[in-house]
């Protein structure tokens, strides 16, 4: 356990002052997706709450304060209960018009148990990442694959909701490699984090991360953004 305390805190703090790399100056870092996002985020220009209090608001805090040369701002667009039809109608205003450099996507598990198909799933998605590309050619695209705990009851209550979402992994992984974007596992991640403590520790309803989760979250994210963009 002692070791395993002591990995974990050398990946938070193995890059602690360092600036993201290959980004232009005063970069704009936009997260999109649903309540995973979201993390109950403010809706005002109360810069306490506007990140949330989930794995967004980890990356802009520990990047905000470990490079603050940067200028990085850090926009949480994330919306509970959206799919990515739900994106659709708002990509235009939430993500566009914020003209990011940097695009952040997790989206899939409402898809999963709200009965979009892996064919409109991948088109729309696929759709949205051509018109953020057209927008800003230089985007840095990260998709993120969306996940399921081990258990719990918001798995429960969506018979096959696990078996849906098998289908959708697939189709970010190729959005990911047809778009050039950096891909993050987050399955994984809480895969392994079982060999440490049950899934509730991390995935509290077999959907939403705990705050343990979350900081499972945004250390992978952070070390998979930084390694591919070296």
């Amino acid at each position: 356990m002692r070791a395993a305390l002591l990995a974990l805190l050398c990946v938070s703090h193995a890059f602690a002052g360092e600036p993201l790399p290959g980004l232009p100056a005063a970069p704009r870092l936009l997260f999109q997706g649903d309540s995973i996002t979201d993390g109950n985020r403010g809706r005002g220009a109360d810069l306490n709450h506007v990140h949330g209090h989930g794995f967004v608001f980890l990356l802009a805090a520990r990047l905000g304060a470990g490079a603050p040369e940067q200028g990085a701002t850090f926009f949480n667009r994330g919306v509970s209960g959206n799919t990515v039809l739900d994106l659709a109608k708002r990509w235009p205003k939430d993500t566009l018009e914020l003209n990011p450099d940097v695009l952040s996507v997790l989206i899939g598990v409402n898809d999963s148990s709200k009965g979009v198909s892996p064919e409109v799933f991948e088109k729309t998605y696929d759709d949205l990442l051509t018109a953020a590309r057209a927008a800003n050619p230089k985007l840095r695209l990260v998709l993120c694959e969306p996940f399921l705990g081990a258990s719990g009851a918001a798995i429960d209550k969506s018979p096959g909701r696990r078996e849906r979402l098998a289908l959708l992994v697939p189709i970010v992984r190729r959005l990911a490699a047809k778009h050039g974007a950096t891909l993050v596992d987050f399955q994984k991640v809480f895969d392994e984090a079982l060999r440490r403590a049950p899934s509730s520790c991390w995935i509290w309803d077999g959907v939403h991360p705990t705050t343990a989760g979350h900081q499972l979250m945004a250390d992978e994210w952070e070390r998979v953004v930084r390694a591919s963009w070296r």
